[in-house]
């Protein structure tokens, strides 16, 4: 009996998650929130046993995200401001030629939407898509849907962008693991869906039409600002590499522990190498371009209004993960899944499915099939590798099937001036083949480890 009430908390949770987010368009937040009291309440835990678990889920998640996405914000919005997103798009599209533009655009994607939110990446560099297409007079979606591949695999699977980094946290997987695995799913995918897949997406039988103005994409490039770019943004990912390198080679005791290991781990660590990332764009992208202090303080501060969203809803995300924890819900799944061969691998896969095609947000997708999954982990006995390649699953999950209740999805349809229709062939069903396909790559890979 106690069984069956635990798991009636957990469906009806969901139920109560998807029903106030579709049906009342109630925020996410909140949404989350109301949900997790709900799952305390059937699961049966008391009331001071639900305001522990929100004060603690709450802080214990936005101790280490909070940091990692305020920085961000700030980085990305400078990148923004500086015009460096477009110099890097013309930089290496100028490179490769027009042979290989689509290959610079889906590159540019890649990179951009490391420190840049999926929604602003794609409203700073379509004009960009739309000049080459008229230059071209080739279809506005033979450009597009690279860049959006681009896009939408870092800002899924690649720290330290929001989500992945939310999902880190929940799960405890290391940054650099995840920076690692994240770049060995995300690379070969974005190659195939980008390049062969989103070119059998383009309509044939279409008449091409650009807006009358696009961005002109011959004007000269500014090569220094590039290159500032390329190793402002490559830094704290090396450092954040470095440092957790050090840090696995040290507790193996394959190194020995030193004064300067633990300097260099200090470094790598994500607030640190975010903060020195986030200090040197100020400085280059800022103060020597000649930007105010006063234009620099108007940047970095609207920046983090969207950063403020995310990171709440973030921390409900860990108040839901802990409130399932407590309750016990966990223990149960995992261990019905070991008296069984059901995967939870394909658990947090399906479940993050489930979430993302019934209320369209990526991010209370990852946040959703996270602390599901955060729940189930302490009863299997999980290497930091294995924990690793779930969280690659739960974000190949986050990203499929983009429709018409996905916030994303109208961005698209709107800044390429797509009927809905023609988005749902196009976009929506990339997104889709680059779910399945990646989760494809990760569960063959998740057999060898």
């Amino acid at each position: 009996m106690e069984n069956l009430q635990l798991y009636l908390a957990i469906i009806s949770g969901v139920a109560l998650l998807l029903f106030l987010i579709m049906k009342w368009k109630l925020n996410a937040f909140l949404s989350l929130l109301f949900s997790s009291i709900w799952v305390g309440l059937i699961g049966g835990l008391g009331t001071d046993e639900i305001i522990n678990s929100i004060s603690k889920g709450m802080g214990d998640t936005l101790a280490f995200v909070a940091t990692i996405v305020g920085l961000g914000a700030i980085f990305g919005a400078l990148l923004e401001h500086s015009g460096g997103a477009q110099a890097l798009a013309k930089y290496l599209l100028k490179k490769g030629g027009e042979s290989r533009s689509r290959l610079a655009l889906l590159t540019t994607g890649f990179i951009v939407s490391i420190p840049v939110f999926f929604d602003v990446g794609i409203i700073i560099l379509m004009p960009m898509v739309k000049a080459l297409a008229k230059k071209s007079n080739r279809h506005v979606l033979y450009y597009a849907l690279p860049l959006l591949v681009g896009l939408g695999i870092t800002h899924s699977f690649i720290p330290p962008t929001p989500g992945p980094v939310a999902v880190a946290d929940i799960l405890k997987v290391d940054l650099g693991y995840a920076i690692i695995v994240g770049s060995i799913v995300g690379i070969p995918i974005a190659l195939i869906c980008g390049l062969l897949v989103s070119k059998k997406l383009v309509p044939q039988d279409e008449p091409v039409e650009v807006d009358d103005n696009p961005e002109e994409v011959s004007a000269p490039v500014d090569s220094q600002l590039v290159h500032t770019i390329m190793w402002i943004l490559g830094l704290p990912i090396f450092l954040i590499l470095i440092g957790s390198l050090l840090k696995t080679l040290a507790n193996e005791e394959i190194i020995a522990q030193s004064q300067f290991i633990d300097l260099l781990g200090f470094i790598g660590h994500p607030f640190v190498s975010l903060l020195i990332g986030t200090l040197l764009a100020l400085y280059f992208l800022g103060i020597k371009k000649g930007v105010g202090k006063d234009d620099l303080f108007k940047v970095t501060n609207n920046s983090l209004a969207p950063a403020g969203s995310i990171i709440l809803i973030t921390g409900a995300g860990g108040i839901l993960k802990t409130v399932m924890i407590n309750t016990g819900i966990g223990d149960i799944i995992a261990q019905g899944m070991l008296n069984t061969s059901f995967s939870v691998l394909l658990l947090a896969y399906l479940v993050t499915v489930l979430v993302r095609i019934m209320q369209g947000s990526a991010t209370v997708a990852m946040l959703t099939g996270a602390g599901i999954v955060a729940a189930v982990l302490p009863g299997i006995d999980l290497s930091m590798l294995e924990k690793t390649f779930i969280m690659m699953a739960i974000a190949a999950g986050s990203i499929v099937l983009s429709h018409v209740n996905d916030s994303g999805f109208w961005l698209v349809n709107r800044m390429l001036n797509q009927s809905v229709q023609q988005t749902l062939k196009s976009w929506t069903i990339l997104s889709t083949v680059i779910s399945v396909t990646s989760f494809a790559l990760i569960f063959i890979m998740y057999q060898f480890v």
